[in-house]
Formats: C-alpha cells, sequence, structure tokens
C-alpha cells in the first residue's frame, strides 16, 4: 500500500492531536492535585460537603397539666404501618422479607385494626397490597396513629412484610375535658419528617413555647448515605430544646362537676351550652364546659369556635346587675332602691317595652324591679343615666372590647347604642353582644369592691430544659368601676332575687341551703338568619350569673344556652346540684349537718401501694376508702395527695384489676356519684336532688361498664338516710 503525502500529513496531525490532549489532561490534573482551589471552589470543602450529612434532632413538645399538675396532653409514640411488596427484599425463601400472602395479610390485618375501633376493609387493605411495581406501600389514615397496643398485636401475627415506622402524636388523656380550653395539636408530614402544630385552645394560643426547637446533628457518611461509625465521625452537635410546659388554672374535680352538669342538660337539646366557673378573687378560670364538645384524639368537632370567648349574643337580663349598678353609683344620685315607679309599661319613641309578665306589678320600688327582673325600671334608670354614661360603664366593665385572655380567636362583641330605644334595650341586654368571658370579667366587680380583673387561664409556663418558670398567671387589676357602697347594695339585690321568700323574686329555683349563693337570671331573643328575631317557646337564651358563698365570695359561675328545649327550673336544678357539689369539694358546704366539728384530714399518696394498706391508712384517719376494681395495687387516687377534706368525704382508689364492684352508694352526695361515674367511666342519670336513697345495680354486683348507673336521690339528711336504712 503507498501512502501520500496528504495521507501522511493527516495522521502525523492525529496523533499530535492526541499527544496533545493527553498533555493538556495531565497538566490540568496535576494543577488540581497541586492547589487547594480550582475557578474559585475549594476542592476540599467540595469534598467534604459531598461526605457530610445533617440530621434533625426533634425537640419534645410540651405538655399540659392542670392546677394539680395532673397530665392533661403529651406526646406518646405512635407507629405507621408500612408492607414491603418487592420481592427482591427476600434473599431467602425461608425467611421472607416481602407480603407474600396478600388475601392472609388483608384478612389479619383488617382484624387486628377493626378490633382497635381503626375504620377499614379487608378489601381495602388487599387492594393496597395487590399494587404492582412498589417497593412498599402505607395504609393511609388507617395505617397512621397507631398505639404501642395495636402495634404488638400485629407483630404477634408475624406478617412477613410487615414493618412500622416510629412517630409520636399527641394524646389527651382525659378525651374530651374542657377541650375547647385545652384544645389539639395536629401532626403533619413533610419532607423533613413531621411537624406537631396547635390549631386550636391552649395548644394553639401557646404553640410557640410548645414546640420547642429542632437540634441538628452534622456527621460523615459513607458511600450509601448511611452515617459512619464512631464519635470522631460527627463533626457538629446542636441539642434540641423541648418544648415548654404549660399548667393551666384549671382545677380538674371542679371541671368533672361541669362536664357532668352539661351532661344532664344536653338532654334538652340545646343548641349550645356555655358553663364557667372562675375564681372570684383572681380571675382564674377554674372550669369551662360546652356542648357541642369534642374529643381532641379523635377531632370529631362541629364547630371550631369556643364558646367562651368566640360566641357573641344578646345577654339579656343578666345585664341589669350592670345597669342597675351604674345607676346605683352615679353621683347626681340618680338611684333611690325605696322610690316607687309604676311597672308594666314604658314608651319609647313609639315603642312599647313591657315587663316579661306584659302587665308588670302595679307601682313597686326600683329595689324589687331588680328583684322581679323588671325591663320598665332598666329602662327608667338607663334614661336617667344617659346614653354617654351608660356606654362609659359598659365600656368600663370591658364589654366591647377582648379580654385578652390566653385564647386564641377571641371576639370583642359590640356595646354601641345611639338612638333613645337602643339606649333602653340596652338596659336589659338587648341590642349589645356579648361572649361570657365578658360577663365573668364584669361580675369580678361583685367580688373585688368594684375593681373589674382580668381573667386567665395560664397559671405558669416551666422550661423542662432548666426547669425555671419562665411565666405565672396572677390577678391583675384592670380598674375601679363602683364603690364598696354600691357593691354592696347590689350583693343584696341579687341575694334577694335569689334567697327571699318573694314568691315572684326570678331567681327562687337557684337558692340552695348548702351554700349561700346570690344571683341573676336572663332570658334573651336572638336574630335570625332574616335579621329579625326568632319567636317560639324555646327560641331564647337563657342565663344565670351568680356568686358564691356571699359573706366570702370564692367562685363566680355563668351560665349561658340557647334554645333550650325544657323549663328553666331544670337549668335551676342543675346548677343547685353544681353549687352543692363544688361547695361540698371547697369544704363551704354551711349546711347544718355539716357545721359540727369534723376533722380536716390530709389525703396520703397511695399511688403504686397494695390496696390493702391503703385501705388501712386511709381508715385509720378516719376517712372511708371505695376500691375501684379488683387489683391488688392501686394505680391511681382521688383526691391527689396533700388535699384537705373532710373526715366525711371518701378517698377514691383506683386499681391494676379492670372488674368492677358496685359500692353500697346509700347516703353518698351526689358530687360523690359524679366522681365514681368518671373515675369509672360508666355512664350514670341521677334523678333527684341530697343524698343517694337507691341505685339501680345491687351493691356487691359486677358493672357492666356499658350499662347506666341509674342514682335516685333525696332531699334529706345523709346522716338520718342512713340510719333509716340500717334501721
Amino acid at each position: 500500500m503507498k501512502y501520500t503525502n496528504n495521507t501522511i500529513r493527516i495522521n502525523l496531525i492525529f496523533i499530535f492531536s492526541i499527544v496533545l490532549l493527553f498533555g493538556l489532561f495531565f497538566v490540568k490534573l496535576a494543577y488540581v492535585a497541586l492547589n487547594t482551589e480550582v475557578e474559585g471552589t475549594d476542592l476540599a470543602l467540595l469534598a467534604k460537603n459531598r461526605s457530610i450529612a445533617t440530621r434533625t434532632i426533634r425537640a419534645e413538645r410540651g405538655r399540659i397539666y392542670d392546677n394539680a399538675g395532673e397530665l392533661l396532653a403529651q406526646n406518646v409514640n405512635s407507629y405507621k404501618l408500612i408492607a414491603y411488596l418487592n420481592e427482591t427484599r427476600t434473599t431467602d425463601e425461608r425467611y421472607p422479607k416481602h407480603v407474600v400472602d396478600k388475601e392472609y395479610t388483608a384478612r389479619m390485618l383488617a382484624d387486628v385494626l377493626t378490633k382497635n375501633n381503626v375504620e377499614v376493609t379487608e378489601g381495602y387493605i388487599y387492594t393496597l397490597l395487590n399494587q404492582t411495581g412498589l417497593y412498599q406501600t402505607e395504609f393511609g389514615v388507617a395505617g397512621k396513629g397507631l398505639t404501642e397496643n395495636i402495634k404488638r398485636q400485629i407483630e404477634a401475627l408475624d406478617l412477613p412484610g410487615i414493618d412500622f415506622i416510629k412517630t409520636s402524636k399527641r394524646y389527651y388523656q382525659n378525651g374530651n375535658f374542657a377541650s375547647y380550653i385545652v384544645g389539639y395539636a395536629k401532626t403533619y408530614e413533610n419532607e423533613d419528617g413531621s411537624e406537631t402544630i396547635g390549631e386550636l385552645g391552649i395548644e394553639g394560643y401557646c404553640n410557640r413555647y410548645l414546640k420547642g426547637k429542632d437540634g441538628t446533628i452534622t456527621y460523615q457518611k459513607d458511600a450509601y448515605g448511611y452515617q459512619m461509625a464512631g464519635d470522631d465521625k460527627i463533626t457538629y452537635v446542636e441539642e434540641a430544646l423541648d418544648g415548654y410546659d404549660v399548667y393551666l388554672t384549671l382545677d380538674k374535680q371542679v371541671q368533672i362537676f361541669l362536664d357532668n352538669t352539661v351532661e344532664e342538660l344536653k338532654k334538652f337539646n340545646p343548641e349550645w351550652i356555655t358553663l364557667t366557673v372562675a375564681n372570684a378573687k383572681t380571675g382564674a378560670i377554674i372550669g369551662s364546659s360546652t356542648s357541642p364538645s369534642f374529643n381532641p384524639n379523635t377531632l370529631n368537632i362541629e364547630n371550631y369556635n369556643n364558646p367562651l370567648i368566640s360566641f357573641t349574643y344578646e345577654p339579656g337580663s343578666t345585664m341589669k346587675i350592670f345597669s342597675f349598678m351604674s345607676a346605683i353609683e352615679d353621683p347626681d344620685g340618680k338611684y333611690n332602691g325605696a322610690e316607687l315607679y309604676k311597672s308594666g309599661t314604658i314608651e319609647v319613641a313609639d315603642y312599647k317595652i313591657k315587663d316579661w309578665n306584659t302587665y308588670g306589678w302595679g307601682n313597686i320600688p326600683f329595689d324589687v324591679g331588680f328583684t322581679y327582673s323588671s325591663n320598665v325600671a332598666a329602662v327608667r334608670l338607663a334614661q336617667r343615666l344617659g346614653r354617654k354614661k351608660l356606654m362609659n360603664y359598659y365600656s368600663s366593665l370591658g364589654f366591647g372590647k377582648k379580654t385578652g385572655i390566653e385564647l386564641s380567636n377571641e371576639l370583642a362583641g359590640d356595646i354601641s347604642f345611639d338612638y333613645d330605644v337602643e339606649v333602653a334595650s340596652a338596659s336589659y341586654g338587648q341590642g349589645v353582644t356579648i361572649t361570657p368571658i365578658q360577663m365573668i370579667q364584669a361580675l369580678t366587680t361583685l367580688t373585688n369592691d368594684g375593681t373589674v380583673l382580668k381573667p386567665y387561664i395560664i397559671d405558669k409556663i416551666v422550661d423542662p430544659n432548666t426547669g425555671k418558670t419562665v411565666y405565672t398567671g396572677k390577678r391583675t387589676e384592670l380598674n375601679k368601676v363602683y364603690s364598696t357602697s354600691t357593691v354592696n347594695k347590689m350583693i343584696e339585690l341579687m341575694d334577694n332575687t335569689v334567697n327571699s321568700t318573694d314568691p315572684v323574686a326570678t331567681g327562687k329555683s337557684y337558692s340552695t341551703d348548702a351554700v349561700r349563693l346570690i344571683g341573676k337570671t336572663g332570658t334573651a331573643n336572638y336574630v335570625g338568619p332574616g335579621g329579625k328575631y326568632v319567636t317560639g317557646t324555646y327560641n331564647n337564651i337563657r342565663s344565670f350569673a351568680g356568686v358564691f358563698p356571699k359573706e366570702s365570695p370564692e367562685y363566680i359561675i355563668y351560665i349561658a344556652t340557647k334554645d333550650f328545649q325544657g323549663a328553666t327550673a331544670s337549668i335551676a336544678k342543675e346548677i343547685k346540684a353544681l353549687v352543692e357539689s363544688v361547695a361540698k369539694y371547697r369544704n363551704l358546704d354551711e349546711r347544718p349537718s355539716d357545721k359540727d366539728e369534723t376533722k380536716i384530714v390530709t389525703v396520703g399518696n397511695y399511688l403504686n401501694n397494695s390496696v390493702i394498706s391503703s385501705q388501712t391508712k386511709i381508715i385509720n384517719t378516719g376517712v372511708t376508702p371505695v376500691v375501684i376494681g379488683n387489683g391488688d395495687v392501686v394505680i391511681d387516687q382521688y383526691p391527689k395527695k396533700n388535699t384537705k377534706i373532710s373526715q366525711k368525704a371518701k378517698v377514691f382508689l383506683i386499681t391494676n384489676g379492670s372488674e368492677i364492684t358496685m359500692p353500697d352508694m346509700t347516703g353518698w352526695s351526689s358530687s360523690e356519684v359524679t366522681s365514681f361515674a368518671k373515675l369509672t367511666n360508666i355512664p350514670i342519670s341521677i334523678n333527684g336532688y341530697g343524698y343517694v336513697q337507691s341505685t339501680n345495680i345491687i351493691p356487691g354486683a359486677i358493672i357492666d361498664t356499658s350499662s347506666t348507673l341509674i342514682v335516685e336521690l333525696v332531699n334529706i339528711d345523709a346522716g338520718s338516710l342512713v340510719s333509716e336504712v340500717e334501721e
């Protein structure tokens, strides 16, 4: 073969190009090897970053407690169920690592989950397991948030290819206990894993304190992305800071009383109920119950607004407390309680305003007008005060603006009124709107010498990382509205409204021998969708505002309910029982049978002690023990340790046994019955007032916790009842 000059030239050029390229490559390689930075890039740092990874250390969300330190909300371990579908996971057929028998697996999983009240079907699970081309699958809502108990049940089935991913969820120990106060938090999945966010109540308001601060760990990883072993492979650790713990002002036992009261009132099918008890001297909320309510563990929520702070309505005659007080306080002497006025009807700007009985009671004193809840009396006093003064008093009490209590979504209400007829209606609580928390705030003037106290719900916030208290709730005085003489006069009028012998007194049905309760009733119309007031026998908002005991007030109580399908006496009956329960619980009961020289004892700590030894210790103090369950160890008790109680009280011991024997309840108070029912989760129905006369379950019988305990009460002395039974 002959090579032409052109061919030789081309070959030489090709060879030269190859040599040149290799030469440049080696020059570049040498440059990179001998330099730490190339074209502005730090090569050492780049290499390090490619072998370094950062992982988040999750902070523990803070806990929520009541005022005695009992847990109301905490994070608990939960699990997400997954199934591996890809056959390549299995390297030894004797030990399969993927789902082999899909039908059997679906059937067994569905059986366990449905037994634990998880809504899922075998067909749904089988459909997920029968997918093709997937390495693994999850099970949606049905497979999330599983408890340790459910996980153990599934693990016991030894199903190939079934596994769990550990997560956490918010757990509420007491279900719907003060649900709108405690609120709820939800866990959301994100690219970094999951995040729990508070969305209602204290969970929402204090989310920034509860959530904590996540930490990080930076480490060296291998070629497969896994962390390399050895402490020297960890380059940096920023520790997580757990969320703060929030302690509420709620008293668990008072809250139980409130919840039981609302349960009884729900039988009359109201659209809603809000019932709250506050500390009369500090403004702290001791308990607040509502209907509808919800269980934050299941989030069966009908309404996302807390009635205590987010419901506005026309309050009705409970506002006469403040329109009368304002007239009494007026420096120009507008009020004379003995002055007679003509009740029945008054005409204002072509409108006829009538008393609730439409015809009145003739010429009566203004003092009696309050006791009878006369609209005409309130209107006449408001006319004397004038629009500006009445509105200023209402505003000074906190109506028309938010109280600032530590709960989200509080509304302000509206107390604006301009025309004469609006001034008139505002005097008896129509045409203005308020919230229950505003009413409670205004009522603090009665128990603090005319000074308004700001209501609060947080007792303290504690940093668990340091043990330091970072916030303390306290009594906060806002402004002085009424003088001592005005307050004393209103206390007298409210006392007459509830406790006088006058048959027309509107609050007589609330009177109780247990403690001197004073108060004022209210009934108001409300505006319907068409912009007009709704009419109908039960289409109204009924309320009661009270204080007790009269001589040395400890508690403020307020209830409001819409469209209550029953008599007002039914509301009064339950409020009386509630007041009696709280009075007995707090040793405020003023009845002669409770004023003897009964010794006060301090409850000991019986947790983790044997039942027998605990009973002996309790009996030695003169108190009666009540054992719940057939176990041999005490796992909970009520009242809690260090609580001061009367020797006439009872200490409930909850054991580690699930079989509950019916005690002899003869002579028990209604509060003791409700405590037993709450501790055992047994539904109850209480009829009458006073002490237990009989029950539908025979003492000594094993209780079916799905059946209802029916208790009959009689209004006689407990000691006499026991004596009669014994005879």
